[in-house]
């Protein structure tokens, strides 16, 4: 397929915005891999604790999605400089929260783990490694809002390369830490920590040569630090309103049965695979639609949005056939376990069949989030959850035929968060992209 400028301006974003994307779960990945060999024990504490850091983590992604239009809009208007301070307010306001999060971590992580019925070796282990894990927070979270920063000026190479680098890092101070020095699964912590300073380090040496070529201010500036936290709140919302339904649809699955617990794990996790696959669109959205507002090309966000949810439900379709190509396989490569493997293959191919819609879900996210309009999507989630809860408890009442496992249950509930969920945030998203209320002009920021 021939593809114009516009098409290699979002390839452009997108896909280096994949790869950097997919670098994030394989540091998990990473860890996994060289735990598994210490045992149950440690390898449960670390999926105990990976669970903590990665709901804390994933709740203040708002770090990125708040700085990019912010800076993509003044990089729009003509004002680099104005986008770098703005970056750099986001990367301030990223390093506090890490500060103030990592010490209030540090001080209840022994109530944190409580929470959860794990037995006293693994809820030891992953005690430890949370003590020494909330020291890379502030690391972790300056890196979030760099990102973030670099894709407003409409670079998603460079985060990229640091993102691979940083990968690379840990696997080898993971290897050196836990079996070269024998410090188990405190060594992977520290490996992590040290991979995830050392990539914050490398934002901050670029971002001070951008603001020192470009004579941008470097200190914290009030008003700018206002503006990424309201922006950022907003945005708060809206993924908290995500992460209530996606643990929802896990509690649903648990009273479902544990056979129905472990297969809706595995398509929540292929679910999350996907994702990210159709997210690098949503982020090239935000990147793109901050800037040409900034910029002030209101015929040029009809075009670029129109474009992006054309190359979303493409996406989505590629994804949807091999999916259900693939469905009579993946449960083969996934367990071994007879009666989740006949299961699985109807759950996958449903879930498949909603691929599209959730592409254009996304896409329009971004858009969205790229306009600046936080608190269109902060109430809007609020609304989706209220809609998808009464499909959410019909599910939960769904039984099936077998006494072993609920197929039925399991089709009910991705029917229920696939169609009702998806299509309720299809509903509010694409009725608000119809209008013109979102597309405000210039700098607003």
């Amino acid at each position: 397929m021939r593809t114009d400028p516009l098409d290699r301006r979002i390839f452009a974003l997108a896909i280096p915005a994949l790869g950097a994307l997919v670098a994030e779960p394989l540091f998990l990945l990473t860890d996994t891999a060289m735990v598994g060999h210490l045992g149950a024990n440690a390898l449960a504490a670390l999926g105990l604790a990976s669970t903590i850091v990665t709901t804390l983590v994933g709740l203040l992604i708002f770090l990125a999605y708040a700085t990019t239009p912010l800076v993509a809009r003044r990089l729009g208007a003509g004002d680099r400089p104005g986008a770098i301070s703005a970056g750099i307010d986001g990367m301030w306001l990223a390093a506090a929260l890490g500060v103030v999060l990592g010490v209030v971590g540090h001080m209840s992580t022994p109530l944190i783990v409580g929470f959860f019925p794990a037995t006293q070796e693994v809820a030891d282990g992953a005690i430890d490694y949370l003590t020494v894990s909330w020291w890379g927070l502030p690391g972790m979270l300056i890196v979030i809002a760099a990102t973030g920063m670099l894709r407003g000026l409409q670079d998603t190479k460079t985060p990229l390369y640091i993102a691979a680098a940083g990968f690379t890092a840990n696997a080898a101070l993971n290897a050196l830490l836990i079996y070269g020095l024998g410090l188990g699964l405190v060594g992977s912590a520290i490996g992590t920590i040290i991979a995830q300073w050392a990539m914050a380090a490398v934002f901050l040496v670029l971002v001070g040569k951008e603001a020192v070529t470009h004579d941008a201010r470097v200190r914290p500036g009030l008003t700018g630090l206002r503006q990424a936290a309201v922006s950022g709140s907003w945005l708060l919302v809206r993924t908290l309103s995500l992460r209530i339904a996606l643990v929802a649809t896990v509690l649903v699955a648990t009273s479902l049965g544990t056979r129905e617990l472990a297969a809706w794990h595995i398509i929540f996790i292929l679910f999350s695979l996907l994702a990210l696959a159709l997210d690098a669109l949503a982020i090239a959205g935000q990147a793109l639609v901050g800037h040409d507002l900034g910029a002030g090309n209101h015929g040029s966000i009809r075009n670029t949005t129109s474009r992006l949810v054309r190359w979303g439900f493409m996406a989505g379709g590629v994804l949807a056939t091999v999916t259900g190509l693939l469905s009579p396989l993946i449960p083969l490569v996934m367990t071994s376990d007879t009666l989740i493997r006949e299961a699985l293959w109807p759950v996958l191919v449903l879930l498949a069949m909603t691929l599209p819609l959730a592409a254009f879900v996304f896409v329009l996210d971004g858009v969205l989030i790229g306009a600046g309009d936080g608190r269109y999507l902060a109430f809007t989630g609020v609304l989706n959850l209220a809609m998808f809860a009464p499909l959410l408890w019909l599910a939960s009442l769904v039984s099936g035929q077998s006494e072993s496992l609920n197929l039925a249950g399991l089709l009910a509930l991705e029917a229920a968060f696939g169609i009702g969920y998806i299509g309720a945030r299809a509903l509010t998203l694409g009725l608000r992209h119809r209008g013109d209320a979102w597309m405000v002009i210039g700098d607003k920021n």
